[in-house]
């Protein structure tokens, strides 16, 4: 690398850089760990402020996939990030983005999480991006995850197709020392060249499409194949023998793997780092040929696994779906090294240590709203309150057990509403500000055009603040957000969550409960540690 300098980065940042000196002109991004700190970095960047790089938060993964496919559409380089679960809400620009094609680069950037560390399931985005007949990158280190940004650029729009670029929890949020470049490239000129007839995605037009992306697939597994991403380690037997053994690995597993041969060097065999798709079976298969038996090592869901069992019926598959490693949750170097059959022995925790589950800020406004809510619904038989994403899902836990569900990002209100419609009373959504205009407005909408027997709990604490405090893209305009979906100004409520003002909101809960209509109360509060950080910043 020419005129290079060496920054030490986390996962995300390596990322965000990257994208930066690959002549990034916008990312858009709804936050969600792990992937909030790549839009972060851009925002904080020296570079992307001077060039004034699209950075703002968006209302939903959505949003942002079409605002980016709205800017490669006019020739520039638009970066989506997200977490896993983001790509559900994004799935209809997604898949729909192989058939339009790209004009600038695009490349959707999704943080997965195995072991669930702060999401609702492990679902793996690889899945998403082969049915969507996307190439995928896959980091293996920080520097890959940096230098994986220009490649994927470049190849997007050499192949004229979005780009998914996977990382897990652990290479998102950890770091080593990265080099990069001294100069970033310039960004794309604006180009009105784009063929409507690839972006009108009529049937017959869409149908155009179709074939050829289908047609291109041989080309991106030859491309896989080739690529200096995906290689061949270590040395085979003699011709005419098998090893016992081989491995194929992926993003930050191949370390693992490596990790492993270093610390027990006669368990080195054969290994085949797989870190572009689609899969390159041309690779897969000589491996194969060459060894007795192929364990797959790939963070997440057993991907590479399901798809190898196809290519060879001579060579035993061992993984997730056979036992050999755990079919759920993160791997980690002593799991692989049991997998190679080497003792790892574990120390055990000591008594002393305890269990500390999550609990909402002392001083927090979610903890007055649950009181209220808790003290009302004392009086009802059968209540039922259905929660959404956001901090105040540990209302679900001591002291307040007060949810009853928590399903997706909106589903509070929709839920509330099918509750009601079977005949549950009190039905009671709890949703916080970001999730609201996330994708609780539109279920709102529903309930007041039937006149459902709801009451809605729009707790504002004036951020989106379970992801680190960024802006809410709705703050302030909830009231008129409210009355323009149609909510009665009579039953719409705006509250202060503060002990001394418990009493008065009991009432108003109390008398929505019972009216029998939908009703909206907006407790606003700002959240304690936006309020301490926006207090030093004022002192300061």
């Amino acid at each position: 690398m020419v005129n290079e300098k060496r920054l030490l980065l986390l996962g995300d940042e390596a990322i965000a850089q990257g994208a930066i000196d690959a002549g990034l002109s916008g990312v858009y991004a709804y936050p969600g760990t792990p992937s909030t700190e790549i839009t972060e970095y851009i925002q904080k960047n020296a570079v992307a402020r001077e060039r004034g790089l699209h950075s703002q938060w968006c209302t939903n993964e959505k949003t942002a996939m079409e605002a980016a496919l709205g800017m490669s559409f006019m020739g520039k380089r638009a970066m989506v990030c997200m977490k896993h679960v983001g790509l559900n809400v994004c799935a209809d620009p997604f898949v729909n983005s192989a058939m339009t094609g790209v004009g600038g680069g695009l490349v959707v950037v999704v943080a997965d999480d195995p072991s669930m560390h702060s999401s609702q399931d492990e679902q793996d985005s690889r899945f998403y991006a082969k049915f969507a007949m996307i190439p995928t990158l896959e980091p293996s280190s920080q520097q890959e995850a940096y230098d994986m940004m220009a490649a994927a650029f470049d190849y997007s729009e050499r192949q004229q197709l979005p780009v998914l670029l996977r990382v897990t929890t652990r290479m998102a949020h950890s770091r080593a020392v990265v080099r990069v470049v001294d100069e970033a490239r310039g960004e794309n000129p604006i180009n009105y060249d784009a063929e409507a007839a690839n972006w009108v995605l009529l049937p017959a037009n869409a149908r155009r499409r179709n074939d050829k992306v289908t047609a291109q697939q041989p080309q991106l597994e030859a491309d896989a194949a080739v690529s200096d991403y995906n290689s061949l380690e270590a040395t085979f037997q003699d011709a005419g023998t098998k090893s016992a053994l081989g491995i194929i690995a992926s993003g930050i597993a191949y370390n693992y793997v490596r990790e492993v041969f270093a610390a027990h060097p006669g368990t080195a065999c054969p290994l085949l780092k797989i870190s572009q798709y689609p899969l390159p079976k041309e690779l897969v298969r000589r491996l194969m040929n060459q060894c007795e038996r192929v364990l797959i090592v790939e963070e997440g869901q057993p991907f590479i696994e399901e798809q190898v069992r196809g290519v060879s019926d001579i060579t035993a598959i061992l993984g997730r779906l056979t036992g050999e490693l755990p079919r759920t949750g993160e791997l980690t170097p002593d799991i692989v090294a049991q997998a190679l059959g080497i003792d790892v022995r574990q120390a055990a925790t000591p008594d002393v240590v305890a269990a500390r589950p999550p609990q909402l800020c002392q001083g927090c406004g979610h903890r007055d709203v649950y009181a209220a809510l808790n003290e009302v619904l004392r009086e009802f038989d059968h209540p039922r309150v259905f929660g959404d994403i956001g901090c105040y899902t540990l209302g679900f836990l001591p002291p307040f057990r007060a949810i009853h569900s928590c399903v997706d990002m909106g589903a509070s209100i929709t839920m509330a509403k099918g509750a009601a419609d079977a005949g549950q009373w009190p039905a009671v959504a709890v949703i916080g500000d970001s999730t609201f205009t996330h994708s609780g407005m539109t279920g709102l909408l529903d309930a007041v055009n039937e006149g459902a027997d709801i009451t809605v709990i729009i707790s504002d604490n004036l951020t989106t603040a379970m992801t680190g405090g960024q802006d809410s893209a709705g703050t302030s305009k909830y009231e008129a957000i409210c009355r323009g979906l149609g909510v009665d100004e009579e039953h719409l409520h705006v509250v202060v969550p503060l002990p001394k003002n418990i009493p008065e909101i009991t009432r108003i809960i109390r008398e929505e409960i019972n009216y029998h209509g939908v009703s909206v109360i907006i407790p606003r509060r700002e959240c304690i540690q936006t309020f301490k950080r926006h207090s030093k910043e004022k002192k300061a």
